[in-house]
């Protein structure tokens, strides 16, 4: 509690217990199941919740903003409605009938071990669990299993070091989640008979690692949780953005043909003391509101735009590319770009880390003309 009263609105990240642990996913194109690793988890206040139950028996408690699998598509809890469907865990028709042979089967495998040596450095990380371990205890394993897709069995990007404890649990979760004669494991409407609203409890984000961003909660499929900070749930902090000296605060020429130049000090100086004068009453009339028990979703709306938020998003390389050509200024650009100079900053701190990441790719994207493929 200690934590809690000193930062309110602060996400408590409670990562260590679940390091390991893995949940069921859903592949969204053929609804099959598949597994993912837990990446993070945090503690996101109290919030109100919904009690959704379906005709199956099925019950979740999720807040309104949560989004669950439906047949059309994701939607928010708080949208749904009795006879509405939502999308379950089910056994259903196996859609690959054709086992593959067990002497293919153990073909791959040969395959795979001849390139331990070439793909897993002397000592490399386990793709599951994060760990360090030096080669002679790291297996290759798919990352896309050869029982979900064969076309991937010969691909080497598909391939990552495995521990042994992860290769024999992954294995058994593979083996337990294979279809039988009785069918696999995949994703079908349930209809909702009733939502109720449910009080109020402290509600926690769970982010799973890709491809697919979901997972199984009370038979249920829901989406990666948190995206971003909400101040209709939680009391919003007073940080705030006040440009630095060396952004250009003058704007110079006609419409679709202009630059921006630095500002005097006395505009500078104006910018600043303005902006914090403005900051500081909209904060404390914010405030007194929620004192006086204004709801945070009416009192929220006397805070300027210069406020800070927070939130996760994903992304591949492609999207990631994409959003630099248009967000950032790069002398090797072949399509020239004039982005705000606060959506450039953000921009400029994703592409640091993505290059540290992937630096073939980033480089690539450069030589390219920052042109994504």
């Amino acid at each position: 509690m200690e934590f809690r009263e000193r930062h309110p609105g602060t996400r408590l990240p409670k990562l260590e217990p679940v390091r390991r642990t893995q949940v069921r996913c859903y592949d969204e194109d053929t609804l099959t199941a598949r597994r993912a690793r837990v990446v993070d988890v945090f503690e996101s206040g109290v919030k109100p919740l919904i009690r959704i139950v379906t005709a199956t028996g099925r019950e979740l408690r999720a807040t309104v903003d949560h989004a669950v699998l439906t047949p059309d598509g994701w939607r928010k809890a708080g949208e749904l409605a009795v006879g509405d469907a939502v999308l379950a865990e089910a056994t259903g028709a196996d859609p690959s009938p054709a086992p593959i042979p067990p002497g293919l089967h153990r073909g791959i495998g040969v395959w795979a071990a001849a390139r331990r040596e070439h793909l897993i450095k002397e000592t490399d990380s386990c793709h599951v669990c994060g760990g360090e371990f030096p080669r002679a205890g790291l297996a290759l394993d798919h990352v896309i299993p050869v029982t979900s897709d064969l076309t991937r069995a010969l691909d080497e990007s598909n391939l990552a070091p495995v521990c042994e404890e992860c290769h024999v649990r992954g294995s058994a979760e593979e083996r337990a989640s294979a279809p039988d004669a009785a069918g696999t494991a995949v994703a079908r409407p349930d209809t909702i008979v009733s939502i109720a609203d449910d009080g109020e409890e402290m509600t926690y984000d769970l982010s799973v690692e890709g491809p697919w961003h979901n997972f199984l909660a009370n038979g249920i499929v829901v989406h990666n949780s948190y995206n971003e900070e909400s101040g209709r749930y939680r009391n919003l902090q007073p940080v705030f953005y006040v440009p630095a000296e060396d952004r250009k605060l003058v704007q110079q020429g006609r419409p679709g043909k202009y630059e921006f130049v630095p500002g005097s000090p006395a505009q500078q100086e104006l910018t600043e003391r303005a902006m914090r004068d403005s900051y500081v009453q909209a904060y404390e009339a914010y405030r007194r509101m929620l004192a006086e028990g204004v709801a945070r979703e009416v009192a929220r709306a006397v805070l300027p735009v210069g406020l800070f938020s927070s939130m996760y998003a994903t992304c591949n390389a492609r999207s990631l590319m994409h959003f630099l050509g248009l967000r950032t200024q790069h002398e090797q650009a072949k399509v020239p770009s004039f982005p705000q100079r606060e959506i450039e900053m953000v921009g400029q701190r994703m592409e640091e880390h993505w290059a540290t990441l992937m630096p073939l790719t980033h480089a690539a994207f450069n030589a390219n003309g920052r042109i994504a493929p």
